[in-house]
């Protein structure tokens, strides 16, 4: 629940956030969304703007930038969460998506 955050009047949660969940490398669930971006539309995933994650941290949602690891993040909503468990293929990452759902209802 800590991780899902109000963005552009979306629940939506960041890459950093979902890879470490699923137990993968950021770099790697970028790559897996690349490489499948039509199954990504705008309203199920989105990249943070500069402004955006001067006001997360600003009002401590992350401790800084250097949390995202370099890069403006990838931010997906309840939609792009589902579809990232088929794109990426694990069986973890099936289990994590229904539990994360779950988290978005409440």
């Amino acid at each position: 629940m800590n991780k899902i955050y109000l963005i552009r009047n979306h629940k939506a949660m960041l890459d950093r956030d979902l890879a470490e969940l699923y137990g993968v490398k950021s770099i790697r669930l970028r790559e897996q969304v690349k490489r499948n971006i039509t199954k990504f539309p705008e309203h199920f995933m989105f990249q943070l703007t500069e402004i955006e994650v001067e006001i997360m941290v600003s009002q401590n949602a992350i401790p800084s930038k250097q949390y995202l690891g370099g890069s403006l993040p990838l931010v997906f909503t309840e939609q792009g969460v589902s579809m990232l468990s088929a794109v990426l293929k694990s069986e973890i990452a099936i289990d994590i998506s229904v539990k994360i759902m779950r988290a978005f209802i409440e």
